[in-house]
This record gives C-alpha cells, structure tokens and sequence, in this order.
C-alpha cells in the first residue's frame, strides 16, 4: 500500500510541474540529424549557381562572352548574399503579413544560434536563413541566361538588385512566408513558381526589352563548348537533390520522395526531348538531352513533395515535350531572343510543374488532394497562383528595364557587341 501511494504521489508531482509548465511541451528542439542534411542541402543548392549554372551557362554562349556569361552568375551570388541578410530574408520569412513581412530581422537582428524559424523548427533559423538565400541567388542568376551576349554589366548589377527586392522577396513571402498566395493553399513545394516561372517571365520580358542579338536568325550563333553546359548539367542535376530534397526541412521520407521524384522527372524529360528531336530532326543533340533534363527538373520542383514517383515520371514526359515545343516552335513564332531558353525551360516549366502539381497532388505524401484524387479545387488553385505570379513579374520587370534604362544604358553598343563582352565589359578573354 505505501509503495502504491508513493507511485501516486510521483506521478502527481510529475503532473503538477508538466502542467505548470506548458510553453515546454511547444518549445522547438533543433535536430541533428536534420541540421545535418539542411546543411548538405544549402551547401548542393549553393553549388547549382556556382559553378553549376555558371558552366551550363557558359558553355552555350559564343566564345567572346564565356567569361562574361560567368561573371553574371558570379555577382548574383555576391551581391544576392548580402542582400538577403541585409533585408531580403526579414521581408520574406519574418512576419505575417500578407503582402509582405517585416524588417525585425534586418541584417540578422536577433538571430542566436538556439531560434528558430517557424517554417522548419528543428533547424537553426541562421541555416534555415542560408538555405533560402541560395534560391535568391540562383533565381537572379537564371534571369541573366535570358539577355546573355548583350546586356550591359552595371546594368545588371541595378536590374538585379531592384528584381530581387521587389519581384522575389514579394513572392517568396506571399507563397513561402506566410502571404496570401499560402494562406489560399496554392501549392508550390520547392519553387514552381517562387524561382522557374519568375524568372523565366523576368527573363523573356527583358529579353524582349534589350532586343534580339544582332544576327539573331541569321548568323551562326552556336555554343562555344557543350562539354562545360553537360558539366554544369550534371551540377544542377545532383544540386536539385538538395534543391527539392531539402524543401521538406526534415531529413525525413518526404525529403526520399520528392528527391526520387525530381530524379525520374529529369530522366524523362531527357528522354522525351531527344526522341522528338530524334522524330523531326534525325538526330537527337546533346544540347537537347541536357535542355531536357533541366526541363524536366524545373517542372517537378512545384510538385516534387507533393506527388508520387511515378507521377513524376508523366511530369517529366509532359516537360519535355511542353518545353521543347516552347523553345523552337513558339520562341519561333513570336521571334524573341531568349538567348537560353529561360522562359521556355524555366517559364514554361514552371507553369507546367504547379498545374500538373494540382492534378497529381496525393494526400499521403504532401497532406493534400489534387485533382485525380477528387479535388478539382486544387488545380483551380494552382491556376491563381500562376496568374498572379506571371501578372506580377512582368509588370514589375518592365519598370523596373524602364527605370534602368533612364540612367544607364541596357544593352552594349554594336561594336562592343560584336567585340565580345568579355573584352568589352571585362577586359579578359579566353586565349
């Protein structure tokens, strides 16, 4: 009997002070093993920039403009990092608000190494900070694929900065950071619409406002070296692991599901472009099969924690087909100059992967029904997001070349054009 009232007593005392205390039991724990993997997956998708998409990049621009195709990448990088402490994450992650967050946390004001972010509470917030910081970087690097060969470099330097602060920050709060777009439920797991479909969007409207290369359908405007863009390929490939792997924030079986995902889709999509160029041309390319497969990775990234793997195996399908019609038939017909096909990859990805993302969607994996499982409202959805988006990031885009251009030139002279930028904007060039 005393034992039994002993254990009655401990088990009351252990009651009181549990009840006592209740902020204990909602107190987030920062988890090894997923501070772990979110560092491996900063540290890949940090790599899809530089060198990733510095070498694919690169290697599909002529001779005379390697080093200033890099050079774009490269100052992205530096310039975006600063940025994003300075402000960009605070407004994006901080707060919320539904257009916008707030400046608590300007250049890291408050961080220790014990917060966290409510987004992902087993991390640290200064590795959740850095995580997100590297899609910035390589959203505003992917831009620049679209006026390679002929913009200027200090007016990429201004372009990019106000791009960042006013087309990705915005957007990153309003699907990621608690905005409205989020608290509609519109779908987009790792950037569908945060990253591709901005900027192919911000890429085709500045391509359209710099003008075409000059010799653009007529002159001989080949790759300088394939071999660097299958490198930088392979980069981005095993990059978007982390990419969409890490968007889960936990090292977790929804993390394995959206990497498998991601990984069928780039194979598919490599796969379908070069059997459609091996149909109408004869002969299927390396630079298709690489096109491809990143098409094939952008169009998954929205969906890719959202739906199964064999769904991303039609993902990818439906991304090769889409882009490669986008990047020869369309960029055709309407004679634009996406010097590497950043809206018909990125864009036209982007668009393709947040639809399809509100048609595959499976409750067991990502907690909500897409179309095929009886939510037509999804795709609904999906369709706003992608509106509001597309309607955003040109409008903003536009001014933003407007404004830019009002103080400085957008685009070299013709001399300095058929020079190289390289020599021109950098005063190197590859011997």
């Amino acid at each position: 009997m005393g034992a039994y009232s002993r254990a009655v007593r401990r088990f009351a005392l252990v009651g009181f002070f549990a009840s006592a205390t209740p902020a204990l039991a909602d107190t987030p724990a920062i988890n090894a093993a997923d501070t772990a993997w979110m560092i491996t997956a900063t540290a890949l998708v940090l790599m899809m920039s530089i060198p990733g998409l510095a070498l694919f990049y690169a290697g599909m621009v002529r001779k005379k403009n390697v080093l200033a195709t890099m050079a774009q990448t490269l100052s992205s990088v530096a310039l975006i990092s600063i940025l994003w402490v300075a402000y960009g994450y605070s407004l994006a992650f901080v707060g919320d608000g539904s257009w916008i967050g707030t400046l608590d946390r300007w250049f890291l004001a408050g961080m220790t190494m014990e917060t966290v972010n409510p987004a992902a509470k087993t991390i640290p917030e200064a590795l959740f900070m850095l995580y997100q910081m590297t899609f910035a970087v390589i959203t505003v690097a992917l831009v620049a694929g679209a006026v390679a060969d002929r913009m200027r470099f200090s007016a990429w330097l201004w372009f990019a900065v106000g791009w960042f602060t006013f087309v990705y920050v915005p957007l990153a709060h309003w699907v990621w950071g608690g905005g409205f777009l989020q608290s509609m439920g519109v779908l987009d797991f790792a950037g569908g619409l945060v990253v591709h479909l901005s900027a192919g969007i911000g890429g085709l409207v500045a391509a359209k406002a710099l003008g075409n290369r000059h010799g653009y359908l007529a002159e001989n405007l080949a790759p300088f070296d394939l071999s660097l863009a299958v490198i930088g390929t392979g980069m981005l490939w095993v990059g978007w692991f982390g990419f969409n792997g890490g968007s889960a924030f936990t090292a977790s079986p929804r993390a394995v599901m959206a990497i498998t995902a991601t990984h069928l889709s780039a194979c598919a999509g490599a796969l379908t472009w070069a059997a459609l160029e091996w149909s109408t041309r004869r002969k299927p390319s390396v630079l298709g099969m690489i096109s491809g497969a990143v098409a094939g990775l952008g169009t998954i990234t929205p969906a890719s924690g959202f739906v199964a793997a064999w769904a991303g195996i039609l993902i990818g399908i439906a991304a090769g087909a889409i882009c490669f019609w986008a990047c020869t038939w369309l960029k055709i017909r309407f004679k634009y100059d996406d010097s590497l096909d950043v809206f018909g990859v990125h864009g036209v990805g982007g668009i393709t992967g947040t639809l399809l993302c509100g048609v595959f969607a499976a409750k067991a994996i990502g907690e909500t029904s897409g179309l095929i499982e009886g939510n037509p409202q999804q795709l609904l959805i999906q369709f706003y997001g992608v509106a509001i988006t597309f309607a955003w990031t040109a409008a903003v885009t536009f001014v933003l070349l407007k404004l830019v251009g009002a103080f400085a030139p957008l685009r070299v002279s013709l001399q300095q054009e058929l020079e190289g930028l390289d020599i021109s904007q950098h005063g190197e060039a590859l011997q």
